[in-house]
């Protein structure tokens, strides 16, 4: 007989999820009950702000070529195989359901009942099952919590997730690529993660299952951005790469935060996908970022930080254990925190990009089409020092700001997001938070200040009401004027000593564009193709 404590419904049970003969099945433990838990089990200790800090292992990161979605009746003809979406069979996944199962008699697990979608019409209801206290923790942090009467009536999930760290696959007999895996399985609605105690995967597995069902059955735009609203109800929404500013732009003071990461643009809302935030913390300090700096308190996960010698005080500086150290705590954490997540349709969308080449307008307005093509491209750079071998600008490109994490094709995604712009007559706007005056290495980056205010008018509708010019090449429209911006760095010609050199640079951009776009070509429509930026032959 298993032992299964904790709150629950009455009739719920781990049974159904094909787990039998564990020790002991811990139910929605406590926060506090959870730290507990990982302290008096070695796998952790508090610091001095009260956080939990802990070790995930060998795996400081996704693994993204070891994530597998089983191919069958309900996925083949939909989802988009490739690199990203590597197939596997229903066989394979039963299997290591089997091998899991096994793995886990005899042993505590932890489960946890949560949601994820704000937005009551879109709510998915999600189970998990991990084997330590603290990925429990986690899954409390990052997905919305729901009511004890809520989790009373809940017998059976909408999902489930298992994760299991300490199983491995074996590569030859199970199907994977290495001893570490993350397989998803729409047709049982069940993700199984092993081989790593990243708890990433649990959080962006969920997010790939939102990023097949909300588009594809509900017509719901899923998207990998943040969002903040104004006192005026007005919603804005970020998209960006990493290094591009997404989290320090969208934490705004004066703006109340939807969320810092996954949300869906529904008929009438923007709603937030979680109940908490994942944030980096290299180099995190009070100054730079306030906000995140005191959620890390009790309740909140850190992870593969170092703490200075002979204290416990994090030091966000060290990346000894890797550059991808993170802190999860629950939304609450951050004061102008909007619960429940959700607002409004967006009035005003950005995209992100650190064009280390000093090409693009530091603010230019799009049109459906552009928007729709930048939207596919995904657009930054990355510069020398942010990756091991990176030693000039390089151009980095990921579909929908997360390709990643897309099942289905990016077109998919960009002409839902054209649907609901034009519909609702949305403002879409590509800020360069890069190099102005040339490339890395000669230019100098974007004064925050300046970007801050260019956002600032935009939101406002100070921008829209002046003058646009067009920037050559890349058909981009910029404004001639923006309060508290200095008119010279509007035009990214002009700021270039060298224009022949500056023209140059801009071609090279444009081609890296259309080559990196021509992998999706074959799905875009006129509109979105007329979008490419204008090659000059033999500039």
């Amino acid at each position: 007989m298993i032992n299964e404590f904790g709150l629950k419904a009455k009739d719920a049970t781990i049974v159904d999820l094909g787990l039998k003969n564990v020790g002991d099945a811990y139910w929605n433990l406590s926060p506090a009950e959870l730290v507990e838990e990982t302290i008096i089990r070695g796998e952790g200790m508090l610091t001095d702000t009260g956080a939990l800090a802990v070790d995930t292992g060998k795996f400081t990161g996704r693994s993204p070529k070891d994530k597998f979605i089983v191919c069958d009746a309900t996925t083949e003809n939909s989802v988009w195989w490739g690199d990203i979406n590597i197939k596997i069979s229903p066989e394979y996944f039963d299997h290591m359901h089997d091998k899991m199962s096994a793995y886990l008699q005899g042993k505590t697990i932890y489960v946890r009942d949560s949601y994820a979608c704000a937005d009551p019409k879109y709510r998915l209801n999600i189970r998990v099952v991990t084997e330590t206290p603290w990925a429990n923790l986690f899954a409390n942090n990052l997905f919305l919590r729901p009511t004890k009467e809520e989790i009373q009536a809940t017998v059976k999930s909408d999902w489930s997730i298992i994760c299991a760290p300490g199983f491995q696959a074996n590569p030859t007999t199970d199907g994977t690529r290495s001893e570490n895996f993350a397989l998803i399985n729409f047709t049982k609605k069940m993700i199984l993660i092993g081989g790593t105690a990243y708890t990433g995967e649990i959080k962006k597995g969920i997010f790939t299952v939102l990023n097949y069902v909300l588009p594809y059955d509900k017509n719901v735009l899923s998207m990998h951005c943040s969002a903040n609203i104004g006192k005026d109800k007005d919603t804005a929404i970020f998209f960006g790469l990493s290094g591009t500013g997404k989290t320090t732009l969208s934490a705004d003071p004066h703006r109340g935060l939807i969320g810092d990461d996954e949300h869906g643009w529904a008929e009438n809302s923007v709603f937030n996908f979680e109940g908490g935030c994942y944030a980096k913390c290299v180099n995190l300090s009070k100054e730079k970022e306030p906000e995140i700096f005191s959620a890390i308190r009790f309740g909140a996960l850190v992870e593969n930080t170092e703490f200075l010698e002979g204290t416990t005080t994090v030091d966000y500086d060290n990346i000894t254990k890797t550059e991808n150290t993170r802190v999860a705590y629950p939304i609450n954490h951050i004061a102008n925190a909007v619960e429940p997540s959700v607002a409004s349709i967006p009035k005003n969308i950005f995209f992100l990009t650190c064009d280390a080449f000093g090409v693009l307008p530091p603010i230019s307005k799009l049109d459906a089409g552009q928007a729709m093509y930048h939207f596919i491209s995904g657009y930054t750079a990355k510069v020398a020092g942010t990756e091991v071998g990176i030693t000039e600008p390089t151009t980095t490109f990921s579909a929908c700001f997360g390709k990643a994490f897309l099942p289905l094709h990016p077109t998919k995604y960009a002409e839902l997001l054209g649907e609901k712009l034009k519909k609702n007559k949305v403002n879409v706007w590509l800020v360069n938070t890069g190099w102005s005056g040339g490339s890395y290495g000669v230019g100098s980056r974007m004064k925050l200040s300046h970007t801050r205010s260019m956002i600032t008018a935009a939101i406002n509708g100070e921008l829209e009401k002046g003058k646009f010019e067009t920037l050559p090449v890349f058909g981009l429209h910029f404004p001639s004027a923006c309060p508290n911006v200095p008119v010279e760095i509007l035009n990214p010609r002009n700021t270039w000593k060298d224009k022949n050199a500056y023209d140059a640079k801009a071609n090279s951009l444009a081609v890296a564009f259309v080559k990196n776009f021509a992998q999706y070509a074959e799905y875009a429509n006129e509109e979105i193709l007329g979008a490419a930026p204008r090659v000059v032959e033999n500039a």
